[in-house]
Parts: C-alpha cells; sequence; structure tokens
C-alpha cells in the first residue's frame, strides 16, 4: 500500500523484471489502466483519498521475473509537495509486515519505493526510494517500456531503447567528438597489440555499457581483491597484483601480488574501504561523512572477496559514509552461495562460455560453500544519503558468459549514477 499524509493522490503501480532488470514487454506494467499481470500474481487494487493499493501474490510470479518493483507517481506532481509518503506491506489480514517512510523527496515526480527479489531461491525484500524527475513516463521508459504519446492510453508493446543519462547543460563550446575520437583511436592501438580474446572483452563491454545508456559514460575504476588466507587456492590460481592495472599490465596481476605480499590472517573490508575513499577523496581521508562531497567523476569499485570479514561494524560505517560521496561499492563474492536449507547453490546458472570476462578471473573460483549474508546486508542496509552498493555471488567467473558476467555488474550502477546526479553528488561528468 502507498499512502501519504497530505499533498496530490498517489498512484501505485508494479513493473514485474527480469534478472536484466527490465520488464519482458509492457503488459509487465500493473498500472490503473493495466490493473493486471498476465498470470494474475499482481494487481492494481484502486485508490483511496489517501493511499493506493497494489496486491502481490509472490507463489504465482513466474520464474523468468526476478523482481517486482513498487512505484508510485502523482500525476505530474513534485512529491516534495506530498508529506508522509510511505510503503507499507501488508498480510491478507491487513497487519503491517514492513514499512519504508520517504522523507526528502524534492522535485522527483515518480518513485521506486521497494522491491520483492528473488535471492537463493526465496523471496525478499529491500527498501529502494529512487526518485525520477521524469514522472512515470521517464521510469518506465528506463526500465524498457515505450510509453504512448496520448495520456490515458495504453502503453506500447515494444520495449524502448535504454535511455542515457542527461549531460548537464554545456555553456560553451567543447570539442567532446575531438575527444571522443582520440580516444578511440588510442583503445583501438591498445588493443591491436592484445589477443583476441582481450579484444572480445573489450567490445563486449562496450556492448553492455551501450546497453545500459553509459557508452559515452567515464569512472574511476578500482578492484579491490581480498587478500587473506582463506583466498590463498584463488589467488595462486588467478591474475592480479598490487597497483594500476591496463591493457599494460594486466599479464601476471595475481601472481605479482602473492610474491610481493604476505597473504593476511584475517579480513578487514573496513581498512581496505578507508584505503579507497582515502585515496580518492583525499579530503576526508576515509573517515566519517554526514554531508554531501560532490565531485566531477563517479568511481566504480569491484570488491572481490569470498565473504568473511572481522569488523561489521566497521564495515558498515565505511558504506554509510561513502554513501555521502560519489563512490559506488559492487561486492562480487567467490564461492558457492549456502542456500536457507544449508545446501549450496550458484548464483548464476551454468554459460555455454567459459571464455571472456570470466576467464579473465577464471580461477579465482572455489569448490567450497559460503555465507553471504553479510554481503547481502550491505546491499540492504538502510541508513544511507542513497543505495551505493550492490552484490552477487557466482561459484566459478569462468560458468558465465562475458554478458551475463557484465551485466551482473551494472545491475544497480546506472540507477545510483542517475540519483548521485539528481542529487548533485555528481556535476560536470
Amino acid at each position: 500500500m502507498f499512502e501519504s499524509v497530505s499533498g496530490p493522490a498517489l498512484d501505485g503501480c508494479a513493473l514485474l523484471l527480469t534478472e536484466a532488470g527490465k520488464v519482458r514487454d509492457a503488459a509487465d506494467f500493473v498500472f490503473y489502466n493495466q490493473p493486471a499481470s498476465v498470470d494474475g500474481s499482481v494487481r492494481h487494487l484502486g485508490r483511496t483519498a489517501r493511499a493506493d493499493s497494489v496486491e502481490v501474490n509472490l507463489d504465482r510470479i513466474v520464474p523468468q521475473i526476478a523482481t517486482v518493483a513498487l512505484v508510485t507517481s502523482a500525476d505530474g506532481a513534485r512529491f516534495g509537495l506530498i508529506t508522509g509518503l510511505a510503503l507499507r506491506a501488508l498480510d491478507d489480514g491487513g497487519n503491517e509486515l514492513l514499512r519504508v517512510d520517504i522523507a526528502t523527496a524534492t522535485v522527483e515526480t515518480a518513485f521506486v519505493l521497494g522491491e520483492f527479489y528473488r535471492r537463493a531461491g526465496a523471496w525478499k525484500f529491500r527498501a529502494v526510494g529512487q526518485g525520477w524527475a521524469t514522472g512515470l513516463a521517464g521510469l518506465a521508459t528506463d526500465y524498457g517500456i515505450s510509453v504512448d504519446d496520448e495520456p490515458g492510453r495504453p502503453m506500447a508493446s515494444q520495449p524502448a531503447a535504454p535511455q542515457a543519462v542527461p549531460a548537464p547543460p554545456v555553456t560553451s563550446p567543447v570539442p567532446a567528438p575531438k575527444v571522443n575520437t582520440t580516444k578511440a583511436v588510442r583503445l583501438r592501438k591498445q588493443l591491436a597489440a592484445q589477443p583476441p580474446s582481450m579484444v572480445n572483452l573489450a567490445k563486449q563491454a562496450g556492448v553492455s555499457l551501450d546497453a545500459h545508456g553509459l557508452g559515452d559514460h567515464r569512472a574511476r575504476v578500482a578492484l579491490c581483491l581480498d587478500i587473506s588466507a582463506s583466498m590463498t587456492r584463488l589467488l595462486r590460481h588467478g591474475r592480479a597484483r598490487r597497483g594500476p592495472i591496463d591493457l599494460r599490465n594486466y599479464h601476471g596481476w595475481v601472481e605479482g601480488l602473492v610474491r610481493r605480499r604476505r597473504l593476511e590472517n584475517g579480513t578487514h573490508y573496513n581498512k581496505a574501504m578507508k584505503a579507497v575513499r582515502r585515496h580518492y577523496f583525499p579530503d576526508g581521508r576515509g573517515g566519517k561523512q554526514t554531508s554531501p562531497r560532490p565531485d566531477n567523476r563517479p568511481v566504480y569499485v569491484m570488491f572481490v572477496t569470498d565473504g568473511h570479514t572481522s569488523d561489521r561494524k566497521g564495515t558498515r560505517d565505511q558504506v554509510a559514509w561513502s554513501s555521502y560521496e560519489p563512490l559506488f561499492w559492487q561486492f562480487m563474492a567467490i564461492g558457492k552461495t549456502r542456500r536457507p536449507d544449508g545446501a549450496p547453490s550458484s548464483a548464476h546458472p551454468k554459460s555455454p562460455s567459459g571464455a571472456g570476462c570470466g576467464g579473465f578471473m577464471a580461477r579465482l573460483a572455489a569448490a567450497i560453500s559460503m555465507d553471504f549474508s553479510f554481503l547481502e546486508e550491505l546491499d540492504e542496509m538502510g541508513g544511507r544519503y542513497l543505495d551505493n552498493a550492490s552484490f552477487f555471488s557466482v561459484s566459478d567467473p569462468a560458468e558465465l558468459s562475458d554478458e551475463q558476467l557484465y551485466e551482473s555488474m551494472m545491475t544497480e550502477y546506472p540507477s545510483w549514477l542517475r540519483q548521485a546526479t539528481d542529487l548533485r553528488l555528481l556535476h560536470g561528468s
């Protein structure tokens, strides 16, 4: 149930999304003009003066659907005019199971307040609180739906092309084509000396970025690699070493790390995350941050681990404090996920392709079952300026096609990027 205390009336909606974060077609958008999904698992129940309701029967949702996003709009009105905006989940008896309150809305005209999502064979819920200033039409378009120009008419049945994040206004001529061409030529020259597998990786990365509207996006990228003793078996069969990595030095990456650094007895996410923050935002020294700290360019951190840490409170603090910085944590857990019943499971099905990007970290795999509940918690924790972390696990990266791995790496980053821009954590990028 979507509800408010005062302001414009709310319209509740739901989007049924695949693992790619997109609808299969327009029938997966449930709203007042299309009040039920095809399988009847999600229904729009209608609104009262101060509330609107959507019914979700998780047991009836087909396997192709991985997420049900719960969306609300206010007929184009800004949510800054609405007080007491909240999402409440009720059981069949009307008892409240959970509640999500949104207290910081300003210019947004559509919101994803929460999501039901599949994880390890079970349905879970997470609060989202992500707003769009482009209204319900803009939100729907970003999830793959083409919206008809005439209000009140049904959605078109063909998915729209992904939309790029709008660029900031340009006040003086910028030779962007020249810069982009120079970068492209330089990249082609670098790739010319690389094996075909690396060339294919770069091409696939470009395809994945283009699919999310990020073909021209630029970010600082860091790889944070667990070097605890529990990772010994993985590291000795992988490729990584400390320091900058690019097309000139990626060979022997892990071998160099193992030779130069003694593997540690404990795992301290807190220390590693503080070092990353101090490197990119030295003025804050990786410490407590409670107000926005904007920058021109985002930082994307690929955090590879086997799921163990000795400093959970410090890690939670780092995730919360860094939410005020333009920094996104992508946690990738290596190992077989331990399901609630204790049996191991893989987060991804086997792919017929064992080459490519999966091969780049191919031998980081271990045939052990791990508990990744803490990483899940970081993905879903509250108390942040915005959701700045995502998590996925994989028993063996070589089991994934390049496309699957890149898509896993982009599950939440595009939406974080959009929200960070709206909240002015990013400017001029």
